[in-house]
């Protein structure tokens, strides 16, 4: 589970970062990754961009089709690298809830 050293980084930028929240805007330009990370809060993602995102997960490749706009939530543990599937820059905001 090491990222891969052909793909460029995805770019956080970290908004708000607070006793109660932590809110990051992500970048992805097309093949961009985040690397494999686990999430220790919970969190909302509200997607800026249309898309698809590859997800590589412990359990294999998971493909998430996006709509800007349109939220979804996980739970703390979740483990994965997210991948922009993507021939154009992908852009999602994270909201950590601690």
């Amino acid at each position: 589970m090491s990222e891969s050293p052909a793909r460029p980084q995805a770019v956080p930028t970290v908004q708000i970062d607070n006793d109660r929240v932590k809110v990051t805007e992500w970048r992805f330009a097309p093949n961009a990754e985040t690397g494999w990370h686990r999430h220790g809060m919970d969190y909302v993602v509200v997607p800026m961009t249309t898309g698809e995102l590859l997800l590589e997960t412990p359990e294999g490749e998971v493909r998430a089709p996006l709509t800007a706009g349109v939220s979804y939530t996980r739970g703390a543990g979740v483990e994965h690298n997210v991948i922009n599937a993507n021939a154009y820059e992908f852009v999602f905001v994270e909201i950590e809830v601690r």
